[in-house]
Parts: C-alpha cells; sequence; structure tokens
C-alpha cells in the first residue's frame, strides 16, 4: 500500500532544493467536494474518503484555506495565477480566455524551472471560442502546460466534448436533453443541462476517463530516459453535478447519490495516488489536495442524511459566508512537512504561486501572482501569519475581506446560492456583516453595529486591496 511509504526524516523544506532534488508536484483539485466531507476535517462525516484521509495523515491540513472565490471559474482563475479573479471580469470564460497573453501561471512559472508540465481535466478559464472545427487559444498549453486533456467546463454545461491540446478530440454535434433527479433540488443529483455533445464522450465516463489519462501521463512520463521533474494538475470534475457513481459504487454510501459519487471520486484518486507509486514518485512528490469551491448542499440534506457536506461553517457554494469558500486543504511532502501535522493558518489558493516559487527557487517579478503569499515557512510547522488579510467578491459580487478573525461581508445576504440571498438594509439595522470567526465560526451573531472601528478598519482593507 503507497500508505506504507510515509515514514520519513523531516527536513527544512524552505532552503531553495537544488534542480536535481526538485519535488514532483501534483495538485489534485476536486470539485465541489465541502469541507465536511472527509473525515480528516470532520469526525462526524458519513462518507468512506479513505485515501484523502490517507493524504491528510500522511502530511499537513490546513483548517483555514480559502477558495479565491466560492465558484468554479473563480477558484480556478486564482489558483492559475495567483491573482484574486474579482481583479478580472470573469464572466468572460464562456468565449473568451480568462488568463491574459503573457500573464504568468503556475504552469509556465514551473515550466520556466525545469518541469514537464501537464494537466488534465476541467479547465473552465475560457478559451477564444471561434467555433469547434478550430483551433482553440487561450487555454492550458496556451498559459505554461505542455499538454492538456480536458474539458472546457462542468459536465453539466454544454457543449460537452473533449479537448486535446488546443482542439477538439471530435466537434460537439449531437443533441443531448436535459435531465434533473427526483427527491434532489434542481440543481443537484443527475443534473445536467441541454445541448450539443461530441459522439466520443459519455458523461459517466468523463470521471474514470480523466483518471486513466492521469495515469498515463505518470506512467509516459516516469519512462523517460531523462526524468524532469513531472508537474501534473489534474482538476476532477467531480463531484460536481451531474452526480453519476459507477454501477459498483451506486447505493454503497450513507449519503446517497451524493456520497456515492464522492466515494468514487476518492477511490479514483486512489488509483492516481497508486500510479505515483509504481512510477516510483509517491516518495519525491509534493502532493496537494483540495476542493475549488464548498459543496451545494441544503439544511433538508444535512438532516436527511445526518450529514453535513459544509461541515461547522455557514451557507454553501457562492456564498460569502465560510462553507462556499473555506476548503479541505492538504499538502504532503515526505521529508519536508511532518505527517498528521495541522495549520491554522489562513491561506488561500492564490499563495499557491509564491509558494511554489520559493520551494523551486523561481524569482518572482512584480506582476508575478500580486496576491500570492508563501506559506512554505507554514509547511516547516512555523506558527507565523502567512498573509494580512483575505478578501474575494461570492458568486453575486458581494465582497468580503477577512483579517484574523475578523471578517467583514460588505452587504446582507449569503450573496450566492443560500437564502437569503441579497437583504436590503432596514433603517438603523447593519448595512453589512461582521463576524469574530474564532468565537462565533457559524457567524450567527453578526457585530456590524456594534463594533464600528473594526467595521472601519476592514472597509478601508478592502477598499485598498479593490483599488490595488
Amino acid at each position: 500500500m503507497w500508505a506504507l511509504s510515509w515514514i520519513f526524516g523531516l527536513s527544512l523544506p524552505m532552503a531553495i532544493v537544488s534542480a536535481a532534488q526538485l519535488p514532483h508536484i501534483f495538485i489534485l483539485f476536486v470539485d465541489d467536494m465541502g469541507y465536511g466531507d472527509p473525515r480528516s476535517f470532520n469526525p462526524d462525516s458519513k462518507l468512506e474518503l479513505t485515501n484523502i484521509d490517507r493524504l491528510a495523515a500522511g502530511g499537513m491540513r490546513f483548517t483555514d484555506a480559502h477558495a479565491p472565490g466560492p465558484l468554479c471559474h473563480m477558484s480556478r482563475y486564482g489558483l492559475m495565477t495567483g491573482r484574486y479573479p474579482f481583479r478580472t471580469d470573469v464572466s468572460r470564460w464562456p468565449s473568451e480566455p480568462l488568463i491574459k497573453n503573457g500573464q504568468a501561471t503556475l504552469a509556465s512559472m514551473l515550466k520556466s524551472q525545469g518541469y514537464h508540465t501537464s494537466m488534465v481535466g476541467k479547465w473552465h478559464c475560457g478559451f477564444q471560442e471561434q467555433g469547434y472545427d478550430q483551433p482553440l487559444p487561450g487555454g492550458p498549453v496556451d498559459v505554461g502546460f505542455d499538454t492538456f486533456f480536458g474539458i472546457r467546463a462542468s459536465t453539466d454545461i454544454p457543449p460537452y466534448f473533449y479537448i486535446r491540446q488546443n482542439h477538439a478530440v471530435a466537434p460537439p454535434t449531437l443533441d443531448i436533453t436535459a435531465h434533473a433527479s427526483e427527491g434532489w433540488s434542481p440543481i443537484q443529483g443527475a443534473f445536467w443541462r441541454a445541448g450539443k455533445i461530441a459522439t466520443d464522450l459519455q458523461l459517466e465516463n468523463v470521471l474514470p476517463r480523466f483518471i486513466e489519462e492521469a495515469e498515463s501521463v505518470i506512467s509516459n512520463h516516469a519512462g523517460q530516459a531523462e526524468l524532469q521533474p513531472l508537474f501534473l494538475y489534474l482538476a476532477l470534475p467531480a463531484p460536481h453535478t451531474p452526480w453519476l457513481p459507477s454501477e459498483e459504487y451506486r447505493g454503497k454510501s450513507k449519503v446517497g447519490l451524493y456520497g456515492d459519487f464522492a466515494e468514487m471520486v476518492d477511490k479514483m484518486l486512489g488509483r492516481v495516488i497508486a500510479a505515483m507509486e509504481r512510477a516510483k514518485m509517491l516518495d519525491d512528490a509534493l502532493i496537494i489536495f483540495t476542493s475549488d469551491n464548498g459543496p451545494v448542499w441544503y439544511e433538508e440534506d444535512a438532516k436527511r442524511f445526518a450529514h453535513d457536506s459544509c461541515g461547522p461553517w455557514r451557507g454553501m457554494k457562492a456564498d460569502a459566508w465560510e462553507a462556499g469558500h473555506r476548503m479541505p486543504f492538504i499538502v504532503r511532502w515526505p521529508g519536508h512537512v511532518a505527517p498528521a501535522s495541522e495549520c491554522s493558518q489562513t491561506i488561500c489558493f492564490t499563495d499557491l504561486f509564491a509558494t511554489l516559487a520559493k520551494i523551486t527557487g523561481y524569482e518572482t517579478k512584480p506582476e508575478d501572482g500580486p496576491d500570492s503569499f508563501d506559506f512554505s515557512l507554514a509547511l516547516a510547522g512555523n506558527p507565523g501569519p502567512v498573509r494580512p488579510s483575505l478578501a474575494m467578491a461570492s458568486g453575486s459580487g458581494l465582497m468580503t475581506v477577512r483579517q484574523g478573525p475578523w471578517k467583514l461581508i460588505a452587504g446582507l445576504g449569503s450573496g450566492g446560492f443560500s437564502e437569503p440571498r441579497r437583504e436590503q438594509a432596514q433603517a438603523g439595522g447593519p448595512a453589512g456583516q461582521l463576524y469574530n470567526l474564532a468565537d462565533d465560526p457559524a457567524e450567527s451573531n453578526n457585530l456590524y453595529v456594534s463594533q464600528p472601528e473594526i467595521v472601519k478598519q476592514l472597509q478601508a482593507e478592502l477598499d485598498r486591496l479593490v483599488a490595488q
């Protein structure tokens, strides 16, 4: 078992390693999985996510890690660029690339440091779409990836087709009708939208197909005569809707269709980790596991299954409230990160740019990863703070800023999928939301009126970051 190879002496990871010692880097990025799903983050979880929990046992759990935005495209843009997604118009993604030509990304940075860079899975940062029989510029291979096999967005957003490098493998020419599941909300279950689909793509096969591709990337790379370090960004489109577990997983979990699919995702990740071990890469790998944003999980779902995918946090996907963007986040790096360790410092996906730059010896330019802070010292167990503040926009653009335990939401409501989504301020009442997460992790006690000086301080910080 790959779990047995995790007993190593610890060394400081933050001294820049030599080119010969550069670790393989794997980002295992799942979709719409909540903080409350892995037992390593929620002991009361009803899900069996054994491979994710083994990663946590062999590495460091970050308990205050955040997506840079609580929706798929926001999160992925921030991850790739080290830049807050509110700094660009992320709504352009269906027809235009979000990442500008020449903009530094994780892939271009690591490629400059000698890495072979591969991406498999869901891009969702846009292409220059000019017909699916034409090249699709602006995607992964144009921002630093040597190879790409994947899809443009989620498996509930048409058109549905595979892309290799910057061309459709087969254009979407067939029609597919919309689908929904009884017993779930309109945006849960085996839900997908009507549109066009390619002849070689079946929605239920997309997840296993990406796992096969990732296994192939790893085995092919291990077969090189001169092995350069590998960076693989595996962006699975699951357990995002449609929830389509294979037959062997259906009805096996304690959390209904969602749980079946989430447990299938975990088993698929186990296959990828086993491929690393077969290729003799696992002991030299820096593995990062996280989810892009919070789950679509309602209070009635938590009651029905006695399982809260959101964990202790309020809200869900798209929300300014914590469950929208506080994510399970694990870093495993044998010999450099202590097994079964924990970090409570606030970090953001944008911080991977500065952190991996530090580890690989990349000298950042002023324009590189402007919202990225290096958390490499935290990996070595340093308890000091990583970043002075954290800002983001909710799914509907409701701005949020965090400093220490204090969190300001510059308006009322969730700003996302949870009700109430937006509320008008009443005379004499609060115009926004202020929470002390150390005392009130459930965001139940709004201190906006009683703490005007803290509101003023946080609003000034938010204004500074937006104007930066």
